[in-house]
């Protein structure tokens, strides 16, 4: 059984007992969050594809922790100028263990 879940704007499948890194949640750590914006479920019954959501169904998750991601270096260049620019950024990510589908 898997589910298309959208999560802050971004699209994951998911099932039970696997654990994500999604962009950055305001939920504390060791709490329970849900996600109501299933857009598919497959088990085995069959496939449910909603329009745009299916209805009535929600992904339960915890909270395990908050973390970054690694650092993106981003370096610009002007060639014969003398030109040169770096900097980086790390994103914040939440990770969650999806604990139900249903």
């Amino acid at each position: 059984m898997f589910a298309v879940v959208e999560i802050a704007g971004k699209q994951f499948i998911v099932s039970e007992k696997e654990k994500h890194y999604v962009p950055l949640l305001t939920a504390e750590v060791d709490s329970e969050v849900t996600f109501d914006k299933v857009l598919l479920l497959s088990d085995d019954a069959g496939t449910k594809v909603g329009s745009p959501y299916v209805d009535g169904l929600k992904v339960s998750g915890k909270v395990l922790g908050h973390v970054q991601d690694d650092k993106i270096l981003v370096f610009k260049k002007k060639r014969r100028t003398g030109f040169k620019k770096s900097y980086g950024h790390r994103t914040d990510l939440t990770r969650v263990e999806i604990t139900k589908i249903g």
